[in-house]
């Protein structure tokens, strides 16, 4: 017996899709993003990160929509930039404290523009991207000031999925949420 045809479950809100459809570019943080805040080190001073893969599949899905995901962080690590490597991110400006000019530099070679980018922080650091951003995201468990600036905070925290949400959200603005679902349906 064959299944019906697969229906997306998630809902959004309207008037957040409409602040997110011309979103090009998805400017994302690492430590309490793409992770969990937390830093393990090991016995050789070695930093270890906890990734999602919920959060991975929505970057490559976002690829897949032609919305660039970017990286702009103020650390580095190995094991930063092998996920991002396996996951496809070319985009992506490490130890900066400074995020501004390395996501200009970003947009310059995309060719886009501010009106054109989402950002997902949740810190201070954070917080001058996400503003110039045409759609700033943070994660549940964000700083009070980086909640306060945001237009949408994702359900879940940094590290736990987040990511993948707004992943979904900008798939849905951009048109491409139900086609995507259907090729993993069949």
């Amino acid at each position: 017996m064959a299944r019906a045809p697969l229906t997306p479950v998630q809902n959004w809100d309207a008037q957040l899709l409409l602040l997110a459809q011309d979103v090009r570019v998805a400017f994302f943080d690492v430590d309490g993003v793409l992770t969990d805040g937390g830093l393990l080190f090991s016995g050789e001073g070695e930093v270890l990160k906890r990734f999602n893969t919920l959060d991975g599949h929505g970057l490559k899905l976002l690829q897949k929509a032609g919305i660039t995901p970017a990286v702009v962080t103020g650390r580095d690590s190995p094991a930063l930039r092998l996920r991002l490597s396996n996951l496809g991110v070319t985009h992506a400006r490490f130890g900066t404290e400074d995020k501004v000019p390395a996501a200009e530099a970003i947009l310059g070679e995309l060719g886009l523009q501010w009106h054109q980018a989402a950002a997902m922080g949740d810190d201070w650091p954070d917080l001058p991207v996400m503003r110039r951003s045409a759609f700033a995201c943070a994660p549940a468990n964000a700083h009070d000031e980086v909640l306060a600036v945001a237009d949408w905070i994702t359900p879940r925290s940094g590290g736990e999925g987040a990511v993948r949400q707004l992943c979904d959200l900008l798939l849905a603005a951009r048109g491409a949420y139900a086609g995507l679902l259907a090729e993993y349906a069949s």
